[in-house]
């Protein structure tokens, strides 16, 4: 779980404890996608606002995520702030998979070399 997930509200928004432990679950398990070893060195910073617009009011939720050479950013505004946290989660996971990829060599390479090893033996 990432320990360090600092949770701010922007201009006069405070959020409440239920929130900041709902965001604190959420992005804290986003580790689980994290590269092993980016674990250690991964912190979070989420900024949670209440924005007033045309239809109503509206949350917007930013999440940045710091990891080993790279930043790591998803933003989203919906009616509500935990469906807000809910949708930053699924963007920041499709990102840590494209930086998983890209940070480790061998991730989505396997099957290429299984495929040439295996008709090298049938050869012999």
């Amino acid at each position: 779980m990432i320990a360090n997930v600092e949770i701010t509200g922007v201009g006069s928004y405070s959020p409440d404890e239920l929130t900041k432990k709902y965001v604190r679950r959420k992005i804290g398990m986003l580790d689980r996608k994290l590269p092993k070893h980016a674990r250690k060195s991964a912190w979070a910073e989420a900024k949670l606002a209440q924005v007033n617009r045309d239809k109503g009011n509206k949350y917007e939720v930013e999440v940045v995520l710091h990891v080993p050479n790279k930043l790591i950013t998803a933003h989203d505004s919906t009616m509500n702030i935990l469906a807000a946290t809910d949708i930053v989660e699924a963007k920041l996971t499709n990102q840590l998979r494209k930086y998983k990829e890209d940070s480790i060599p061998h991730v989505g390479q396997r099957k290429l070399l299984d495929r040439f090893k295996r008709s090298y033996a049938r050869e012999m």
